[in-house]
């Protein structure tokens, strides 16, 4: 039976006792349903499932075979630092490495509480010391069913339910100015490389101070310990930004020291289960000394007398330059991957230095409006978090 708290009433409850995994198999080979998720679809800590696949449009390995419905509640259970619960809005297909859960008992927990339970720091905490493994590391169902928290009456549960809510709101609402806003900037781009022909291109191979540099990836661990690295989360909106993206790994110095972001670095995401996100770039705006690239990444150093670092990578992310470089692509057991020569030979838009910057000064305040979107998404996130924590952190 649950144990009364002295915090108005609420209850110490097991996961388990209020939460249970949906197990509805489905054929992928043989269903209606269009639309499947795997992992690299969810966000960290972003509720929404904002990306997917096409049943149908390539491979789909024999682990997906979960059926999932809205309003059900997906985790990712591998690599499970990487914070990804979602709340799915369509009906599909996933892996059985991505849990579908929902609540037993609507009057026990409600399910629109349910994702923010499992968006708490402790739940993530204890996710994570229950994972095994030091490659890929993961969870099993039955280590979370003994996760306790506190669960408040139903009246409570209503209350904190909205105004968790709200807050999602506010950030989904600023994350969609945010992108609102790119895609003004990437159409003022479009414009610029409207009618360049393809013979006034030039390889990339001749615009590098230095060739494309694979990073390093030795074992993660989630004790902290050892320097930082990132996931490929890192690259988003032509930037790259470890913000909420970082994880430890043990490595001497000395060998990572090569590996180390520098300001003006240019990454690639080098393979992807989504094909529009394989050959992404993003731009570091500053150096780190305790920080080194991984492998799914590769590393360009624009020579600035040729080309600005961010004119190229403002151009190299719209879709009809990207499109040129994802046409190169080559799938492997469902992730598809760019190498070295498939960057070498991508071709962009170099015109005068002086027009260059004529270009990123036009711009300048559609970048601005941008990065204050982003500035104001991450304080409603750090808000989120902190109602999170009011909630269900320290003592009840």
């Amino acid at each position: 039976m649950p144990e009364s708290t002295s915090k108005n009433r609420w209850t110490h409850v097991a996961f388990g006792e209020v939460v249970r995994q949906v197990r509805d198999r489905v054929d992928p080979k043989d269903t209606d349903l269009e639309r499947y998720v795997a992992g690299e679809h969810m966000d960290t800590d972003d509720l929404r499932i904002r990306k997917w696949g096409m049943i149908g449009d390539g491979y789909l390995g024999p682990a997906f075979h979960m059926r999932f419905k809205p309003g059900q509640v997906l985790y990712g259970s591998r690599r499970t630092y990487l914070r990804k619960v979602a709340v799915a809005d369509f009906e599909g297909i996933t892996a059985n490495t991505t849990f579908v859960v929902e609540t037993r008992n609507p009057k026990v927990l409600l399910p629109e509480l349910l994702p923010f339970v499992m968006q708490t720091e402790s739940f993530h905490q204890h996710s994570i010391k229950q994972s095994k493994g030091s490659v890929n590391p993961y969870v099993n169902f039955s280590d979370l069913t003994w996760y306790e928290f506190a669960l408040p009456p139903l009246e409570e549960q209503r209350r904190i339910a909205e105004v968790l809510s709200a807050s999602e709101s506010l950030k989904e609402a600023l994350s969609n100015l945010r992108q609102s806003l790119h895609a003004a900037e990437s159409g003022l781009l479009e414009n610029v490389l409207l009618g360049v022909p393809n013979r006034a291109l030039v390889p990339v191979a001749e615009l590098l101070r230095e060739p494309p540099r694979n990073g390093v990836s030795p074992s993660a661990n989630s004790e902290g310990q050892g320097l930082k690295t990132v996931s490929i989360s890192a690259v988003t909106d032509g930037l790259f930004d470890p913000t909420g993206c970082i994880k430890h790994a043990k490595i001497d110095a000395d060998v990572a020291r090569p590996f180390f972001v520098q300001r003006g670095d240019a990454f690639v995401i080098r393979g992807n289960g989504n094909r529009q996100l394989c050959g992404k770039v993003g731009l570091s705006g500053q150096s780190y000394d305790d920080l080194f690239y991984p492998d799914l990444l590769i590393r360009l150093r624009f020579d600035s007398n040729r080309i600005l670092p961010v004119f190229a990578v403002s151009q190299w992310n719209l879709p009809s330059v990207h499109g040129r470089l994802s046409a190169r692509a080559k799938s492997s057991n469902g992730i598809w991957k760019v190498n070295g020569q498939d960057i070498r030979a991508h071709r962009l838009f170099v015109p005068d230095i002086t027009e260059q910057r004529g270009v990123m000064e036009r711009l300048a305040a559609l970048r601005a409006a941008v990065k204050e979107a982003r500035a104001r998404e991450t304080a409603a996130r750090r808000i989120k978090a902190i109602l999170l924590e009011k909630e269900w952190g320290g003592d009840e």
